[in-house]
């Protein structure tokens, strides 16, 4: 099997080194018999970090399928929260890739670490639904309250859009002046003048 390794630490100070995991990641495929044929690591780059040079280059190697497994030392070391996580496990799935996390013990690859996927997908899958509820039950109380949703409706004074347009000055001017978008300012005054 290929497999790509990829690993990440915060820092490069306080005693983290990258080359542990790596030693590690490289020990692990070599007794289960797996060709590395990618190293990915980032140093000095914080897991909550959108961007990750080497992370989104193996996420792109495996669109082109380089490899036929992810090893990782930990999950925090690949993923930035849970939702992250399951969305690369998802692709890695369609792509066919397994994913392996060496100190967690799970390995995709097997049947106990399909179980785990899919726990970990029904756990997602439970938060994002409890996201939905609470947020449509703090809608339901903030209307019970008397507060108005929505984006607050502009106050177009149309008798001054058309007073300033005729008297030559631009849309984006008497956007500018009036506080209301191009759009709405060029609506008023044809409503105005119709």
């Amino acid at each position: 099997m290929r497999a790509a390794i990829y690993a990440r630490v915060s820092t490069s100070n306080h005693g983290q080194d990258v080359s542990m995991q790596t030693r590690e990641l490289r020990e692990y495929c070599e007794r289960r018999g797996w060709k590395i044929v990618c190293e990915f690591c980032d140093v000095g780059i914080s897991g909550t970090k959108e961007k990750r040079p080497e992370l989104d280059k193996l996420l792109a190697d495996a669109q082109r399928r380089r490899f036929d497994a992810v090893i990782v030392w930990k999950f925090d070391r690949f993923a930035r929260s849970v939702s992250h996580l399951l969305r690369a496990l998802e692709n890695f799935q369609a792509l066919g890739i397994e994913f392996v996390s060496l100190t967690e013990g799970v390995d995709t690859s097997t049947p106990a670490g399909k179980l785990v996927f899919t726990i970990l997908g029904a756990v997602a899958e439970l938060e994002r639904s409890l996201i939905v509820e609470r947020v449509k039950a703090g809608l339901r109380n903030a209307v019970a309250k008397g507060v108005k949703l929505g984006r607050p409706r502009n106050v177009v004074d149309a008798a001054r859009i058309t007073t300033l347009r005729r008297s030559g000055v631009s849309w984006r001017k008497i956007s500018t002046e009036v506080g209301v978008p191009v759009e709405s300012v060029r609506r008023a005054y044809q409503n105005a003048v119709s």
